[in-house]
């Protein structure tokens, strides 16, 4: 009953990460909200808004999202921002930060003008992130501004936002605070909210809480006068649920067997091609590692359309399942309708273990997209 490919988040797991993240929040005295770029999923919001009090947003449509369908708190950042949408972010948003002192000469007369809180996003310069892909804080990073080019806050300014972690430990977020008030915190005095950003994996299994908790505690007790955030996306629906996909054929080329899919790693998981990123595969192993050792292939016409390779214990038939773990995050937000495939149906697990398919794609989400 369930389609195929299908992303189904588990209702009881999220709880899980949410029940931690509050308490995070409630121990150390700071505000958690949703990164949308990392879980953007609207039809479980009523779970999410038990736990979470707003959204961070970096575009018109996530912004309006949060407005309209989760409500509460709004923290607008982009890179960029342009003449057309910035009077409606205006309107969409309670924060607005800026990457630039372009971007803030440029338009924080409206949003000052408009009654919103406004602040800079800075740029640490640590490395806490290995793969460069996903490295916002180099010294050549085109996100935020280093502490060389702010000897002074513009008037105005309420707020700095950074954001320099990805998927990171307690360690790093304790070091990321240090750095922060080692190059930036001479301007604390001055400002009303410090928010920082994302990537702090506190669901994670070994993660260390405790020491996240202190370190968010001890910076509050520093400078009790600044509202502290955090904004993370894959710490909400880490290990929430996965993708089901189908074998559609099996075949031998160049003396591998290669197991074709009703997924792509093109379309459905871009990160596999971009980082890389291997998806872990339940039932399955490295290759060799077990009797039968298969190459998944995507359905999309790219040569490169590969998953990797993975053994099982039995070998694979068409019209098998081969589920993908830990697709909640950041993979369904990333999901491209390239080469006209079917796009996975979106379902939750609920807590009774019924499954509802709350969305599934045909030809008109096709047709729009391109119109």
């Amino acid at each position: 009953m369930i389609p195929s490919p299908c992303f189904i988040l588990s209702e009881d797991k999220l709880r899980t990460n949410l029940n931690l993240i509050n308490r995070v929040e409630c121990d150390s005295g700071c505000h958690i909200i949703l990164a949308l770029k990392g879980f953007a999923m609207w039809s479980a919001f009523p779970i999410v808004k038990q736990y979470l009090s707003g959204c961070s947003a970096s575009s018109y449509n996530e912004a309006r999202l949060a407005r309209e369908l989760f409500s509460g708190h709004v923290h607008l950042y982009a890179p960029a921002y342009t003449d057309l949408e910035f009077p409606d972010l205006v309107t969409l948003s309670d924060r607005i930060s800026f990457n630039s002192i372009s971007q803030w000469q440029r338009f924080s007369e409206q949003a000052l003008a408009a009654g919103k809180s406004c602040g800079l996003r800075v740029n640490p310069e640590i490395n806490e992130v290995e793969t460069a892909l996903y490295n916002p804080s180099g010294p050549q990073s085109r996100l935020g501004i280093n502490t060389r080019e702010l000897s002074s806050l513009p008037a105005g300014v309420e707020g700095l936002h950074v954001h320099a972690l990805c998927e990171s430990s307690a360690e790093s977020s304790q070091r990321l605070i240090e750095a922060l008030e080692e190059k930036f915190g001479h301007h604390f005095t001055a400002l009303k909210w410090l928010n920082l950003g994302g990537g702090h994996l506190m669901t994670r299994e070994n993660y260390d809480v405790e020491l996240l908790i202190n370190a968010l505690s001890g910076l509050r007790q520093r400078y009790p006068w600044l509202d502290i955030t955090l904004e993370p996306g894959s710490a909400i629906a880490w290990q929430t649920g996965h993708l089901i996909s189908t074998v559609l054929d099996v075949i031998s080329r160049g003396g591998i067997d290669i197991a074709m899919l009703d997924t792509s790693a093109t379309a459905h998981m871009p990160d596999v091609l971009e980082m890389p990123y291997r998806p872990d595969v339940r039932g399955a192993a490295s290759p060799g590692k077990l009797r039968h050792t298969y190459r998944l292939g995507g359905l999309t016409c790219l040569a490169g359309d590969i998953i990797g390779d993975y053994s099982f214990s039995t070998p694979l038939n068409i019209g098998d399942k081969v589920i993908f773990e830990d697709m909640i995050h950041y993979t369904m937000v990333k999901t491209t309708l390239f080469n006209g495939v079917q796009h996975p149906a979106i379902a939750i697990e609920h807590s009774n273990h019924e499954i509802e398919v709350i969305r599934e794609f045909g030809y008109d989400d096709y047709l729009n997209r391109l119109s």
